[in-house]
């Protein structure tokens, strides 16, 4: 396989690291996030192109704040600090950071010379997004400011000769006007990247990839209809066709035509080896009466675990399981402080209940967005690559209290309108999700001439990047109105809808 040119993220903990890396994709060019205990030797072995520090929440002063092996500054491959990592280069080579007499946090009008690598193309004067308390009073040797706000003396600097650079604002946010310019600078000027990261190059890579690895062997994938597995399955049977069988586990608790959808696109059309285990009676028996939300996760994860298990001795043994695997997993179990995962569909048990020689994880090196723009590239449909997250238990944790047959099309049929009405207003692919939830609290309604005692409906939508926050959807109060008058008159057992203007925090986005 090719071999890319890589651009090394140093995390020190900052809210938008996440976001830096994305940033630096998007402009053509991989990169790896990784921890900034990252010794010079580590550097020097893993041979990027470029370094960036990220901001993070600490004074360079305090005891504990993270620090780099100053060596790193020494390896004569560009940097590029961003905030906290801009003081961090200012104060090992020998500058002073202090507190700074205004903090500033939120828009600040920037000014910037124009005779820098850094600076081409970007104005003398626009508006870039700060987030500091600290800030570079005085420049190590042979250092010199190329930009400055009002409060802030040193709000980028540079020494051309060690290609060493920092920026005390924050590029990546779309609140600074010419963040992607400075970015591009750094990475086109500086580090001189060829560009040669897109998705048309990582999927023939990775066709070309996993042909060589498999051989004639046997894949198996665990196929939910989510965007991840969609994705993973489809680049493998692009890969090796026939040699891979997935299987579909139907718990009964997906959405509305959800489960025939999975069949169809992905047997009927794509061709694929699919095998469907409708379990749905088996999952809604387990489930009765179960009131408790991680009841409920954990009877829907193990049960899923022993359907599959039941369906992969059929199969035999296996050489490969494919695992949909993205960035952000990696990224989080790397530093060792992910939280429990609720999901099961990432296949986080099957490895111990399949008889397998390895795991593929096709997607380990994406971000959910460029899973998508993969899915684009391999020829998917919009309605498969475009799908909102949905959780790994599906509507159980959408339905308050005990799981039954009756709130489960309730649920449906509410859940299919809100859908409908969003996708008829163009709003599907402005909202990260939205769906419908049955509360536990029916209350008294009048339908004609006679009193009604039905459930709740909440409708749920958010507008998000990766999860971590979110803030409700302002749907306009137009189409709210058709939504809940459709559901009414629609929808069995509904007599009242009510709408979540809750952001994340303090509130999750599911309700379970």
């Amino acid at each position: 396989m090719a071999k890319h040119q890589k651009v090394l993220v140093l995390d020190f903990g900052g809210q938008y690291n996440q976001l830096i890396a994305r940033r630096v994709r998007e402009l053509n060019v991989f990169c790896d996030l990784k921890s900034s205990d990252m010794t010079a030797d580590d550097v020097r072995a893993y041979d990027p192109i470029g370094i960036i520090f990220t901001g993070g929440p600490n004074s360079v002063y305090e005891p504990d704040a993270p620090r780099i092996d100053p060596e790193i500054l020494k390896l004569g491959i560009p940097v590029l600090g961003i905030c906290y990592g801009c003081q961090l280069i200012a104060f090992t080579m020998g500058g002073k950071v202090e507190h700074a007499p205004t903090s500033e946090y939120g828009k600040s009008d920037l000014v910037t010379l124009q005779d820098s690598l850094l600076t081409e193309d970007v104005p003398a004067e626009s508006v870039c997004w700060m987030s500091h308390t600290d800030y570079v009073a005085d420049l190590p040797e042979g250092f010199r400011s190329v930009a400055h706000t009002a409060v802030c003396p040193t709000a980028a600097f540079e020494n051309a000769e060690k290609r060493i650079y920092g920026i005390q604002f924050h590029p990546e946010v779309k609140h600074t006007q010419f963040g992607m310019t400075f970015l591009k600078n750094f990475l086109y000027n500086v580090c001189h990247a060829a560009g040669d990261w897109t998705m048309s190059n990582f999927l023939a890579e990775q066709v070309e990839s996993i042909r060589k690895r498999v051989g004639s062997g046997k894949v198996l994938c665990a196929m939910s209809g989510g965007v991840d597995s969609a994705v993973a399955a489809t680049l493998l049977h692009r890969a090796v066709g026939d040699q891979l069988t997935c299987v579909f586990v139907d718990h009964g608790l997906l959405r509305k035509y959800e489960s025939d959808e999975v069949v169809s696109v992905f047997r009927d059309r794509l061709g694929m080896n699919l095998i469907r285990a409708d379990a749905s009676e088996r999952f809604l028996t387990k489930l009765e009466g179960v009131s408790d939300p991680e009841k409920k996760r954990k009877i829907i994860g193990e049960e899923f675990i022993r359907v599959f298990e039941a369906e992969a001795k059929k199969i035999g043994a296996v050489d490969y399981l494919v695992q949909g695997t993205i960035y952000p997993d990696v990224i989080e179990s790397g530093k060792g402080k992910s939280d429990v995962i609720k999901s099961h569909h990432n296949v986080g048990g099957l490895p111990d209940v399949v008889d397998f020689k390895e795991i593929i994880e096709p997607l380990r090196d994406l971000f959910k967005d460029e899973v998508r723009r993969l899915g684009f590239e391999l020829g998917l449909d919009r309605k498969i690559v475009m799908r909102q997250p949905f959780p790994g238990p599906g509507l159980a944790i959408r339905i308050m209290g005990a799981v039954t047959r009756e709130k489960l099309e309730t649920l449906r049929d509410a859940d299919f309108i809100l859908r409908d009405e969003i996708a008829k207003a163009g709003l599907d692919e402005q909202i990260w999700q939205y769906f419908a939830v049955i509360t536990n609290s029916p209350t008294v309604g009048v339908m004609g001439d006679h009193r009604t005692y039905e459930n709740v409906i909440a409708l749920r939508a958010v507008t998000s990047v990766d999860a971590m926050t979110a803030d409700w959807a302002r749907i306009p109060y137009d189409v709210l109105e058709k939504i809940s008058i459709r559901i009414i008159n629609e929808v069995k057992h509904a007599n009242r809808i009510v709408y979540d203007i809750t952001s994340k925090p303090p509130a999750t986005i599911e309700w379970e």
